[in-house]
């Protein structure tokens, strides 16, 4: 049986894009959950790994949804089930289990430099990158204080915390899955020409497939790895409750 991954999609414009093909050619089954208008799924719904996508909108807004998906984070966690945050997504990971998201003052949007963290670069996902790779960004929010026990993997110039694990979970602020044309869309949707941002990934676009593909790829192996070990084989979390 092929190794599955559950998408948790906040929202109809930040879809999986690539990163879809890429978990494909590295052997995992994707099955998504459109949040907008389908419920959030029980911890026994999910599949061996878990990915919680962007959105235009943050998690300071009130989702309807976010207090179960932050009970569902926890369970994640609990029963050490791969789990992968994405922009929104690693800001409802930091909110849930602790830590701190802000408007940030500037936001990123673009290609930008990143660099690893000592403990980035032995990170079971992360240590497949160079300690110095450029990264698609898009987000006005950040998170300004990691959860208890968080390790911090991956800074930029401008903010610090572009990267944490805790136990299982690993978060990313910038966009490994996004291509040039779904940067420019989302320009175009907040009102901007998108020709420049279209032009500006299109020219990074070798430097961040490389580095998408690489993140694609190292998490299949762990949701596949995860799989095999004894701390996961149980499948349930340590303190769920109904």
């Amino acid at each position: 049986m092929r190794v599955s991954v559950t998408v948790l999609q906040p929202d109809p414009a930040v879809p999986l894009d690539r990163f879809a093909q890429w978990l494909c050619d590295a052997g995992l089954s994707i099955s998504t959950v459109e949040l907008w208008h389908e419920p959030v799924p029980s911890f026994e719904e999910l599949g061996d790994g878990v990915i919680v996508l962007g959105g235009r909108d943050n998690c300071l807004n009130g989702y309807e949804w976010m207090p179960q998906l932050h009970h569902l984070i926890t369970q994640i966690v609990d029963a050490h089930t791969p789990l992968l945050g994405i922009c929104l997504g690693h800001q409802i990971l930091a909110d849930a289990l602790g830590g701190t998201v802000t408007l940030a003052q500037e936001g990123e949007e673009g290609a930008f430099a990143l660099c690893l963290t000592a403990e980035g670069m032995k990170d079971p996902v992360l240590r497949h990158l160079p300690q110095k790779f450029i990264a698609a960004e898009s987000h006005h929010d950040v998170v300004t204080a990691l959860p208890p026990g968080a390790t911090l993997l991956a800074t930029s110039q401008r903010y610090a915390h572009q990267s944490f694990r805790v136990g299982s979970a690993l978060g990313l602020q910038f966009h490994p899955e996004a291509s040039p044309q779904l940067m420019g869309a989302w320009m175009e949707g907040d009102g901007h020409d998108p020709e420049p941002m279209v032009a500006e990934m299109t020219a990074a676009d070798p430097d961040i497939v490389a580095a998408g593909r690489i993140v694609a790829h190292a998490f299949a192996e762990y949701c596949t790895a995860s799989t095999l070990s004894p701390e996961s084989s149980s499948r349930l979390p340590e303190h769920s409750s109904n």
